[in-house]
């Protein structure tokens, strides 16, 4: 074994000498088309050896220590989500990928506001994974690292890339929990509750991979009707407890939803509001949660026209509508026992002869009238007349979702998802949920000072903008507070992290599908506070 540092060629040597050596098991024997992820932890003290994980510690033993000596002559100790790949160790696999999980043992940051470790597991399989989409590699194993449902939720959400629409497609990777090398392997006794971990992580990720998909869809083809069949296949296969309305507009219109009306008549394409029920609940009487997402499939702005840079980018306006619906489908796979109802107006947002023109007056179902200033401010339009339309279910607590403001992407970034709530219990299980999926969310204020900059109005009870320029997210919040008296209602205003670029790891670049997994962890762990 080499402890002297050496020159970096003469690393490269060695380490070419060290994988030669190893392939003395018969290379011509290995795998081709598998591959493994190990974890390795960082040092605790300067002089400390690197500790790998249990999966790691066995599979090293298999090798007969040979993993550890190849990767002490390969460079430096790995960082946390940094990955090195070795060749020919085990004729099971063709390579094996180490991930730097950063150090042992870390719990929730209070500063960061999640569980670090099942970050640094997400972060570091996702990695893991990727190396072997580029290596053509099609099945792997991956070490569970102490928390198989984050490694699962890495590994799920790490691949997935939005590929439908092209001819040349990258290599579909089946990646599944890390088991016995052999026969002689101990039988972990955590093995068990590992799988049901990790199938659950991959439940996790798989929904927000639905909403990714969504998302990120162009909107010629991701029409309000595509969107609401595509979600009545999803539910109906996830569950027998189901129900799905796919709502024309003369049920709209029966409705007096004219707000949403009022939006949906500068496109050709036809509205829809989708209605979607899942029953989980022993008790059929057992009052619901209501979810309830924006639903624009398209956003040019209509009159109030956006800018052509970046336009493209409003195929996901309908964040809202998805994410909701895919928490749902999720929420049904799982079988939990609660009752839940989404609710998504579906239309495009476009200019034409029939669209909304600054100054219009609209009507929405709760008979307030709207002054329409600017009709790029027209998520809130639609989802006021859902929000009314949800207290007819007398549900428990009211969520909405939606890709709102710009002006909350300016206040959080991608960091966060702002959160407006009239209920601090509520507020709290959001909060508790975010902290376990790493997807955070950040309390926003929902004061009166906000209610009278849109209450001051005109022409009518209420404008569909803010009296001034500042704090438009807030404004935002206190329009949709004007259509809810019910005493837990949440908004989420999603727009901050609709997309991805580089800031979190283990999602791709493009549409986030954010927060999915949040919601899906607040219903798993209501439902669990329920029973």
């Amino acid at each position: 074994m080499f402890l002297l540092p050496l020159p970096a060629v003469g690393r490269v040597a060695v380490r070419r000498l060290g994988v030669n050596r190893f392939w003395s098991r018969g290379f011509g024997t290995a795998d081709m088309t598998k591959g493994l992820v190990l974890g390795i932890y960082s040092r605790e003290k300067e002089n400390d050896v690197p500790q790998f994980t249990s999966a790691g510690e066995n599979f090293d033993k298999l090798v007969s220590g040979k993993l550890r000596e190849i990767l002490n002559i390969s460079g430096p100790p790995l960082k946390a989500g940094k990955t090195r790949t070795f060749y020919g160790l085990h004729e099971d696999f063709s390579s094996v990928v180490v991930v730097g999980l950063g150090k042992k043992g870390v719990g929730v940051d209070d500063q960061e506001n999640w569980h670090e470790g099942k970050e640094n597991i997400r972060a570091a399989v996702a990695a893991g994974c990727r190396q072997f989409q580029d290596l053509e590699i099609s099945s792997v194993e991956v070490d569970p690292c102490g928390d198989a449902q984050a490694a699962a939720e890495g590994a799920v959400l790490g691949l997935y890339e939005y590929d439908d629409l092209k001819q040349k497609k990258k290599v579909a990777i089946s990646a599944k929990l890390h088991g016995r090398l052999s026969d002689s392997d101990p039988v972990l006794p955590s093995a068990s509750g590992d799988l049901e971990a990790w199938q659950k992580g991959v439940l996790f990720a798989s929904g927000q991979n639905l909403a990714r998909q969504l998302m990120e869809s162009p909107a010629n083809e991701m029409t309000p009707t595509k969107f609401a069949e595509i979600i009545e296949k999803n539910l109906k296969s996830a569950s027998s407890k189901t129900e799905v309305h796919i709502r024309p507009k003369s049920w709209i219109e029966e409705q007096e939803m004219g707000s949403f009306l009022s939006v949906a008549k500068g496109s050709d394409e036809p509205p829809v509001f989708l209605e979607i029920h899942y029953r989980g609940s022993p008790n059929a009487s057992d009052a619901p949660l209501v979810f309830v997402g924006k639903g624009i499939t398209f956003d040019s702005g209509g009159i109030s026209i956006k800018p052509s840079a970046n336009m493209d980018l409003m195929r996901a306006d309908m964040g809202g509508a998805a994410t909701i619906c895919s928490a749902i489908v999720s929420a049904a796979k799982l079988n939990l026992p609660i009752n839940l109802i989404g609710l998504a107006p579906l239309c495009e947002n476009m200019p034409s002869g029939k669209a909304n023109k600054p100054g219009d007056v609209v009507r929405a179902r709760n008979g307030k009238t709207i002054q329409v200033d600017n009709t790029d401010a027209e998520g809130r339009l639609i989802l006021a007349d859902a929000l009314c339309y949800a207290h007819t279910f007398n549900p428990k607590l009211i969520i909405n979702a939606a890709t709102l403001t710009g002006a909350m992407d300016i206040a959080l970034g991608s960091g966060a998802t702002g959160v407006f709530t009239n209920s601090s219990w509520l507020w709290n299980k959001l909060f508790e949920a975010s902290v376990e999926t790493g997807d955070r969310v950040w309390r926003m204020p929902l004061y009166e000072h906000y209610t009278r900059q849109v209450v001051d109005c005109q022409l009518a009870d209420v404008n569909n903008i803010g009296k001034y320029r500042s704090a438009g997210a807030c404004t935002a919040a206190a329009f949709l507070k004007e259509f809810v008296t019910h005493p837990k209602w949440a908004h989420l205003d999603i727009a901050g992290v609709m997309t991805n670029k580089d800031e979190i790891s283990y999602l791709r670049k493009g549409m986030t599908g954010r927060p999915t997994r949040t919601l899906i962890e607040f219903l798993v762990q209501f439902s669990q506070d329920s029973a």
